[in-house]
């Protein structure tokens, strides 16, 4: 018999001369497996691709599509059954179904997930891949403070080292939360910063107080992601004083907006408006700077949309995203957090779910999750966390669910009391409808997650907590 003339199984591999299926031995224990469906996703060739109901799937952008198409493929012999496509990921049946039929997933974290599990060629998706990570440790193990931010603390001083450091904590930050670095900020601000401020260093002047505030500053933000709001309140007062002694008038602006965000968190929706009013007025005085603009905007339209207040809240978002369309500010302070279209839509999210009005806050929240990419974990996980919790209020629990399992997969190192607050709030939320089986299993998911993260948090702060207080 010829090469031409042999035999082959379907995946294109050569059938011995004493095999009388049609299929060779990998396969056949494949399809032996799991009642006839792999327990695990196959290995195809990658003519399976180029199937014209597969490409006609991936042609039309939907993920959805695409899994029916893998399903049903003549490669397998016969469909997959979706009880075991979805126990892949980790979901039921019907939440499968739902992802085939309904509308199509635009989160990227998820497209991502489905692309990697089905081993898609790169060049035949309509959305880029990212590299994979390394592996997360386990939710129960304490995450060490990064290289990263420990060689911060040792390295060298002077503003080009002062903002080196804050680029870079801002950075980990995003990763990995704030309970895991306050107290390496802590020992910045005491070992490297305060000595210069008083009687050390010359020649560096104001500077030094505007690094101060800075670093100051994001103490602030690191202790608010802890839980610890009166603290943060301390470092924000401190940052505006220091800031007025600094030579950077963006940064006092930015710390007034930071003081409006923690009073929103503290249920004070007119202080909030206040400084953020005394924000803008600052900053319409000296120079213009488009994103700190928008950000006092959308603080305005939170404190607004707290009081009810629907067309007040959507002109100040307007005027927010007509500010960040201004490209004729002065240069970025390195000082100052960036804020976004990303950032934007997420306070917009807020707005939209205060004033009831679920489609455009949802809409939001889907537009955060395009917008921002997967290293930027806490901030995916607060729209997810929105997301869901709009998703319940509409009555489309088993979608909620999904979207918020994916939040626990992603943050279970994340050292963020914030999250953990908004879990807890979700789970509140849908214990009302705890006889529904995606309810029922969510909650007791979520159950276990948050002892785990509670007791890994809890360990985070006793040991990362300073020994005494910051010196700036």
């Amino acid at each position: 018999m010829t090469d031409m003339q042999a035999r082959r199984c379907r995946c294109g591999t050569r059938l011995a001369r004493d095999n009388t299926s049609d299929r060779c031995a990998a396969c056949t224990t494949t399809a032996r497996s799991t009642n006839g469906n792999p327990a695990e996703p196959p290995v195809v060739p990658l003519e399976f691709w180029t199937h014209p109901g597969m490409r006609a799937a991936l042609d039309a952008w939907h993920m959805g599509r695409v899994i029916a198409a893998y399903r049903t493929h003549p490669h397998h012999g016969r469909p997959l059954r979706q009880e075991t496509v979805a126990a892949w990921v980790g979901i039921t049946q019907p939440q499968l179904s739902r992802i085939e039929h309904g509308p199509p997933i635009i989160d990227l974290g998820r497209l991502t997930q489905w692309a990697r599990l089905l081993c898609i060629p790169p060049e035949r998706l309509w959305f880029q891949v990212q590299k994979q990570r390394a592996a997360r440790p386990p939710a129960h193990t304490p995450v060490p403070v990064p290289v990263l931010a420990r060689a911060i603390i040792s390295g060298p001083g002077g503003s080009g080292g002062d903002a080196a450091a804050v680029a870079a904590w801002r950075t980990v930050d995003a990763q990995i939360g704030g309970a895991h670095l306050y107290a390496t900020v802590i020992a910045y601000l005491r070992d490297l910063v305060a000595p210069r401020l008083f009687g050390g260093k010359g020649g560096e002047g104001a500077g030094v107080f505007t690094a101060a505030a800075a670093l100051t500053e994001m103490a602030g933000w690191m202790a608010h992601d802890a839980g610890h709001n009166d603290r943060a309140g301390r470092h924000f007062a401190r940052a505006r004083d220091l800031s007025g002694v600094g030579d950077d008038p963006h940064l006092r602006v930015h710390v007034l907006a930071s003081l409006a965000h923690l009073a929103h968190h503290r249920a004070q929706p007119d202080d909030a408006i206040d400084y953020a009013t005394q924000g803008q007025q600052e900053l319409t005085a000296g120079a213009s700077h488009p994103e700190l603009a928008a950000r006092l905007w959308a603080l305005q339209a939170r404190g607004h949309a707290a009081a009810g207040r629907s067309r007040e809240t959507r002109a100040k978002l307007d005027r927010a995203e007509t500010a960040l369309q201004d490209s004729n500010g002065a240069a970025p302070s390195p000082w100052v957090s960036p804020f976004d279209a990303g950032s934007l839509a997420g306070e917009a999210a807020r707005c939209m779910r205060q004033l009831g009005d679920l489609p455009a806050a949802q809409h939001h929240a889907q537009r955060v999750l395009e917008l921002r990419p997967a290293g930027r974990t806490r901030s995916r996980a607060f729209a997810h966390l929105t997301l869901a919790g709009v998703l319940i209020e509409r009555g489309e629990l088993e979608q909620a669910c999904t979207v918020a399992t994916d939040v626990l997969h992603t943050t279970g190192s994340l050292g963020s009391y914030l999250v953990i607050q908004q879990l807890r709030d979700l789970r509140d939320q849908l214990h009302p409808h705890r006889a529904t089986n995606c309810a029922r299993n969510f909650l007791d998911h979520l159950a276990e997650s948050l002892r785990q993260r509670e007791w890994l948090y809890q360990l985070t702060t006793d040991i990362t907590q300073p020994r005494t207080s910051p010196t700036p």
